[in-house]
């Protein structure tokens, strides 16, 4: 090879990079929904991105359809090939939480105005209580609703990646559908009214006011712990229904109440819990008509050191 077809094949490489790059958070967005992992919706996407400079794409129309479309096949196969631990566990398993500090959103709300980085907080956002309703879904079911609903994918190019026609991949779509707006909530969109709620919740949890806790609690709230495989005791992973059982779990905690720090979770209010600046554990609140139907805590380890805080912390 010559020194011009080097310097010609490397401005190209450098140039399919580039293009990938502007596509990369979109890709992000599509895996995270479909894994409700960070991790691995990183790992998907430089899945994608490898598949991506071994491909001769001289006839592809549309990158951007064309790298979704590969990103979606190997989130499907992720999902597939998951440990019987998830596949088993999902009542008590909480996805991977994006976190944001929820001043500076709020800051931002009342300007009336967001700057780049804060629209892609907000934009990106998907809920805990939506992301653990979709780990319910059959992985075809959850890829077609994903890329369709919210991606606007259309089912033409999403029936071969489940290897139907495009009139069933529309039924996997309708059929998730259903689900998903049958089982999760929808949150208040005011981020005011969501903290005013947290915050009487973190008075009644710190003052130890059992009443006050089961006032703002839903009746029929729901709580997930998710503590890891290796955490017992109290603190073991669980499932809990009802304001007066979950209020009973709030007090447990007490003693960490003081160390609780308001934050932006996958857009919505929420908890990182984090004694001498160390986190304890990350919780979502979902808030509806002034109370919170449910609350979705992160307290595994090994979880909680791969995550980003967002400057929560400091």
């Amino acid at each position: 090879m010559s020194e011009d077809e080097r310097r010609t094949k490397t401005a190209m490489g450098e140039d399919l990079a580039l293009a990938f790059e502007t596509h990369r958070g979109r890709l992000r967005s599509v895996a995270y929904r479909m894994l409700g992992s960070l991790s691995e919706a990183d790992d998907a996407v430089q899945e994608t991105w490898l598949r991506l400079s071994r491909s001769d794409i001289s006839e592809v129309r549309s990158l951007a359809a064309w790298l979704t479309t590969v990103v979606g096949r190997i989130c499907l196969d992720m999902l597939r090939s998951r440990t019987s631990r998830r596949e088993e566990s999902l009542d008590t398993h909480v996805p991977d939480p994006v976190i944001d500090r929820l001043d500076r959103i709020e800051r931002i709300d009342r300007a009336d105005r967001l700057d780049p980085e804060e629209e892609v907080v907000r934009a990106d956002s998907v809920g805990i209580a939506l992301l653990i309703v979709l780990e319910t879904l059959d992985p075809a079911e959850r890829l077609a609703f994903v890329l369709h609903d919210m991606f606007a994918v259309p089912f033409d190019d999403i029936a071969p990646i489940v290897d139907r026609t495009p009139a069933a991949t529309r039924q996997l779509a309708s059929r998730a559908r259903r689900r998903v707006q049958g089982a999760a909530p929808v949150p208040d969109p005011d981020l005011s009214r969501q903290r005013t709620v947290l915050d009487a919740f973190l008075a009644a949890s710190r003052g130890g006011d059992f009443e006050a806790l089961v006032a703002v609690l839903h009746p029929e709230v729901v709580l997930r712990a998710d503590s890891g495989a290796l955490v017992g005791g109290t603190a073991a992973s669980k499932l809990v229904r009802g304001a007066k059982a979950v209020a009973e779990q709030a007090l447990l905690f007490r003693q960490f109440a003081e160390y609780a720090r308001p934050a932006l979770v996958n857009g919505g209010v929420g908890v990182v819990t984090a004694p001498d600046g160390q986190p304890l554990s990350v919780t979502a609140l979902t808030v509806v008509d002034g109370r919170i139907v449910a609350m979705d805590i992160l307290s595994d380890p090994e979880r909680l050191a791969g995550l980003e805080f967002g400057g929560v912390l400091t």
